[in-house]
């Protein structure tokens, strides 16, 4: 199938892009890699003998960079909807974690384990239709943040990507009743054009 010129544009990009470039000399899965690496830099998120969820884990990378800092005591879980290559000392559960079965073996797998961060990267398959790639992108982030509040324990943080647009700011104040401290990242290796952005929630309040 011949390739669109808006594809052929976004390939000569991709292949162009100083991340792509670091994340392959580097020996890294994906470019996102440098996204997490600074926030974990400025925020100081993931800490030796921490106990981490990664959401929407595929290609590998965020969960290859943190694995590094976690220590012999960590645990790394990663879940995706998408086959992941094995990384030594990461639990890999593949499946749609909306589904019950698949939640139930990321539950068996943390056996009430206390997690200290839940990061999730996901992004919809997008449509281009902004609005509902929008509402798609909201939806990952509700299901990332049901997930925080089952898993996380008290004082744990939460990071999840979203896309700024409908429905961000009522995302945003759900975030901030569920942690005391809630705040905006656009990361230097956002891509400029992109509305990504990642909300970072420090203190789970916890449920009493």
């Amino acid at each position: 199938m011949a390739r669109t010129k808006s594809s052929n544009t976004w390939m000569q990009e991709h292949f162009d892009d100083e991340y792509v470039k670091m994340a392959q000399a580097q020996g890294y899965r994906s470019r996102a890699v440098f996204k997490l690496k600074e926030l974990h830099e400025k925020d100081n998120l993931i800490k030796a003998g921490m106990n981490v969820v990664d959401l929407g884990a595929a290609p590998g990378g965020w969960s290859q960079f943190a694995r590094k800092l976690l220590g012999k005591n960590g645990r790394l879980v990663a879940l995706d909807i998408l086959p992941i290559e094995p990384l030594e000392g990461v639990d890999m559960v593949i499946g749609d974690f909306r589904e019950e079965s698949v939640l139930n073996e990321l539950y068996a797998i943390l056996n009430n384990e206390p997690i200290h961060l839940v990061m999730s990267d996901m992004a919809p398959n997008m449509s281009g239709n902004k609005s509902t790639d929008q509402a798609r992108s909201i939806f990952l982030g509700e299901l990332a943040l049901d997930t925080a509040k089952t898993v996380l324990t008290k004082n744990g943080t939460f990071l999840v990507k979203l896309f700024q647009g409908e429905g961000f700011e009522a995302f945003q104040k759900d975030v901030q009743q569920a942690f005391t401290s809630v705040t905006i990242r656009k990361p230097k290796a956002s891509r400029p054009r992109s509305n990504e952005v990642y909300i970072l929630a420090k203190g789970f309040k916890a449920a009493l």
